[in-house]
C-alpha cells in the first residue's frame, strides 16, 4: 500500500535518512549511558547511577519514536545494532572512564546528537515534512537540556 501523507516520496526518503542518523547517534549514546550507569564509581555513585538511568531510559524511548517515524514515512528502520552503529559518529569507550570523564563524554554525545537532529530538521523542512521536523526539534531540545544539566555537574 502506498504512503499518502502529503510528503513526496523523495522527501520522505530524505527525512528517513536524516532520522536514521539521529537514530544511530541515539542508539550509540544509549549504550554509552547505560554502560556508565553500570560502571560509575566514586563519591557521587548513587546520584550519577540514578541520573544515568533516567537518561538512558529517555534515550530508549526516543529510539522507538524515531524508528516508528521512519516506518510512518514508508521506509524501513535499521534492524540490527551494526546497521544502527553505521549511522553513528558517537563511538563506544575502550575501557571505563572515571565519573568526571563519563559526564564530559555524555555532554559531547548529547551536543553531537542535538547537532545531528538540527541538521535533520533542515532536511525535513526542505521536504515540507513538518512532523519529522517537529520530532527532531524535540530530540534536539532534549539533548541540549541534558548536555546543560550534565555540564552543570562538572
Amino acid at each position: 500500500m502506498s504512503v499518502d501523507i502529503g510528503v513526496d516520496k523523495k522527501d520522505r526518503a530524505a527525512s528517513a535518512d536524516a532520522l536514521r542518523k539521529v537514530l544511530g547517534e541515539t542508539y550509540a549514546l544509549y549504550f554509552k549511558t547505560h554502560g556508565y550507569h553500570w560502571n560509575v564509581t566514586g563519591p557521587r555513585f548513587k546520584a550519577l547511577h540514578e541520573l544515568f538511568m533516567e537518561q538512558y531510559t529517555q534515550l530508549w524511548q526516543a529510539l522507538d519514536e524515531l524508528a516508528e517515524r521512519i516506518r510512518a514515512l514508508g521506509e524501513f528502520a535499521p534492524a540490527s545494532s551494526d546497521e544502527m552503529a553505521s549511522h553513528a559518529t558517537i563511538k563506544p569507550d575502550n575501557g571505563v572512564p572515571d565519573a568526571e570523564d563519563m559526564i564530559a563524554n555524555l555532554v559531547r554525545g548529547h551536543e553531537t546528537l542535538a547537532q545531528v537532529a538540527k541538521d535533520g530538521v533542515k532536511v525535513a523542512e526542505a521536504g515540507d515534512d513538518a512532523v519529522t521536523a517537529d520530532l527532531l526539534t524535540q530530540r534536539a531540545a532534549a539533548s541540549e537540556k541534558t548536555a546543560w544539566m550534565l555540564r552543570a555537574s562538572l
